[in-house]
């Protein structure tokens, strides 16, 4: 099933590549609990173009597959900080302000052969 080129909104890919053309595509989102569900879709959106263009393939390159990933997810809470020197310029003083909604940060790696980045690249528009 060929599917037209996701638009991505949340991941944006930094690549990188050997001398015999595999590589990895890494993207990291953070948002607030309003955003989740979207960048879960787009997530799994990615997941399901790798899967349909290189169909049962996904596996260590090492162990001969074309594709695999890595998702890592962690949620924090920040808290705002006013920071300013002290009077005599030695010390930070801080003061803690209110505590923000969580933020939820997700980090997907994906790897491949070189047929498999040449396919990326090209169906999400990455140079």
């Amino acid at each position: 099933m060929n599917r037209e080129p996701l638009g991505l909104a949340y991941l944006d890919f930094d690549a990188s590549e050997d001398a015999e053309g595999c590589g990895s595509f890494d993207a990291m989102a953070s948002v607030a609990p309003p955003q989740w569900n979207a960048l879960q879709q787009e997530v799994l959106g990615v997941l399901a173009w790798a899967e349909d263009a290189f169909p049962g393939a996904r596996g260590p390159l090492e162990e001969g597959g074309a594709w695999d990933f890595e998702l890592q997810a962690v949620e924090e809470v920040a808290t705002a900080l006013q920071v300013e020197p002290d009077a005599g310029g030695r010390t930070l003083q801080v003061r803690r302000g209110a505590t923000g909604a969580p933020r939820t940060t997700l980090s997907l790696t994906l790897s491949g052969s070189a047929q498999f980045c040449a396919a990326f690249r090209d169906a999400f528009g990455l140079e």
